[in-house]
């Protein structure tokens, strides 16, 4: 499983939105030009997170785009897997029943459970508000 740039942008993205938003909507262009990524790529990620209920859009001169709840709501599993749609690191677990031919007899078939379990309780362990401090230790301090 590798997760692409538009499940890692859609992350910059929504944390530039409660970064810098707060109650107020931030424009893709306006985010655009702070994370370095194209508007349109952004167009296509926030349409996406927009279906998905975890943005909202405003039109107008003064609309753009906020979250639907506060940073502590989300977690880095719920984005990316709007975005990227099953985690799982191996086909055979992409359905509720596996329909691998040799699911019964595959060794193997533990050990992607087990690294499907761990990917998964790490990104839904991890919250929009903990990457928001993640990002606030990274910045230089003001004097």
């Amino acid at each position: 499983m590798k997760i692409s740039t538009r499940g890692r942008y859609a992350l910059r993205l929504m944390m530039d939105i409660a970064l810098v938003g707060g109650d107020a909507p931030v424009r893709i262009k306006d985010i655009a030009g702070r994370q370095a990524i194209s508007e349109k790529y952004l167009e296509q990620i926030v349409s996406v997170l927009n279906k998905a209920g975890l943005v909202r859009s405003s039109r107008g001169p003064q609309g753009g785009y906020r979250l639907t709840r506060a940073p502590e709501e989300y977690t880095a599993g719920e984005i990316i897997s709007s975005i990227e749609g099953s985690l799982v690191p191996v086909a055979c677990l992409e359905t509720e029943e596996n329909e691998c031919p040799r699911h019964l007899a595959c060794a193997t078939l533990r050990l992607w459970e087990k690294l499907a379990a761990a990917i998964q309780s790490v990104l839904d362990e991890v919250t929009l508000a903990d990457l928001i401090g993640w990002q606030k230790e990274l910045e230089p301090k003001k004097k």
